[in-house]
């Protein structure tokens, strides 16, 4: 079974406008020599209430494998970035924590990631249409991932 001639572009359009885009914003990044999805394990920490969250618990926000999530940790780790410590409430697993330095970063870096987002999907589209991407998104994202609508 084949999709159909519309259903066959507007699939393309999104894995090839996907890709670009994450190309693109991991491009903006690379003067800090950071990759985009360095940025966003950043910006997670920075968001989250004790800029620290549990590694099992980032690896799943984003869509990430425990041992790559480990991996990518290190190196943010040797940047003087993150440090990974022991959970608060529970001794067995592993938080990664966003040190002063890292949230320095990352506040830095967020003008550029700001800025790149813009010239890159909010300035080319309406609100309305920005919104109904989001929407649409989010329907892929709850179907895929049951649990992100269930608050995990």
């Amino acid at each position: 079974m084949w999709l159909s001639e519309a259903e066959q572009a507007s699939w393309r359009a999104v894995l090839r406008g996907t890709r670009l885009l994450e190309q693109s914003l991991d491009r903006a990044l690379h003067a800090h020599d950071i990759q985009l999805s360095e940025y966003e394990i950043l910006s997670m920490l920075s968001e989250s209430e004790s800029n620290r969250l549990r590694m099992s618990d980032l690896a799943a926000m984003v869509v990430q494998s425990r041992s790559r999530l480990t991996h990518t940790a290190k190196r943010l780790e040797q940047r003087g970035w993150v440090t990974r410590e022991a959970c608060l409430d529970d001794r067995r697993g592993v938080e990664l924590v966003l040190t002063t330095e890292g949230l320095r970063e990352i506040q830095e870096m967020s003008r550029i990631h700001v800025q790149s987002v813009h010239e890159n999907i909010l300035d080319i589209m309406t609100a309305e249409q920005f919104q109904a991407l989001g929407d649409a998104m989010a329907l892929v994202r709850d179907h895929l991932d049951p649990e992100e609508t269930s608050g995990r």
